[in-house]
């Protein structure tokens, strides 16, 4: 296993601890908050390490293609979903993991779909699912740092979230469309 995937699996191991300090946060208790907020952000680093990393070094394997974006949902749908309970001041609100986890959903439904039809599937990152994925990032930071306006990151999370969604539904269909009967 290289180093990119290791650095991929830390991610994976951060999340639940994460969840752990988020869930446990009470606001006299505010130092879990700021360890939170740095495994967080450790989280965060490894996202864009590994992959430079296995670019860099030329490592890149099918194990870590898969398992990135696999950490990355991890981590972001554990986030939204433990910033939508805790006892923090700044809340998300519940619909803003509705549209995260259903966004995602449909992009699976689509994969299975595409890949039972076609056999074979070409899944890339668009400009735009990285975008969304940023902002994403920004909206739970931007929650964990309790900033008073969080719902204009969050409103700017769920636009994306919702434009890439669409972009992927579209980019699926041509490549169901593009494979149309050649099986």
């Amino acid at each position: 296993m290289n180093i990119a995937n290791k650095i991929t699996i830390l991610r994976v191991l951060l999340t639940p601890i994460f969840f752990g300090l988020v869930l446990y946060y009470k606001p006299e208790q505010d130092h879990l908050r700021f360890i939170a907020l740095a495994i967080f952000g450790i989280a965060v680093l490894t996202d864009a390490i590994d992959g430079l990393l296995a670019r860099f070094l030329k490592q890149k394997t099918a194990l870590g293609t898969i398992m990135d974006p696999i950490a990355d949902k991890f981590l972001l749908i554990t986030s939204f979903i433990a910033l939508t309970v805790w006892s923090g001041s700044v809340k998300l609100p519940l619909w803003l993991p509705i549209v995260v986890v259903g966004r995602d959903i449909i992009i699976v439904i689509g994969v299975v779909v595409i890949f039972l039809t076609n056999g074979d599937i070409k899944i890339a990152p668009s400009m735009l699912g990285k975008l969304t994925t940023f902002f994403q990032m920004m909206a739970i930071i931007s929650v964990l740092l309790l900033y008073r306006h969080s719902e204009y990151i969050w409103n700017l999370a769920v636009a994306f979230t919702l434009l890439s969604g669409i972009d992927y539904v579209f980019r699926g269909a041509r490549q169901l469309n593009g494979n149309h009967g050649k099986k």
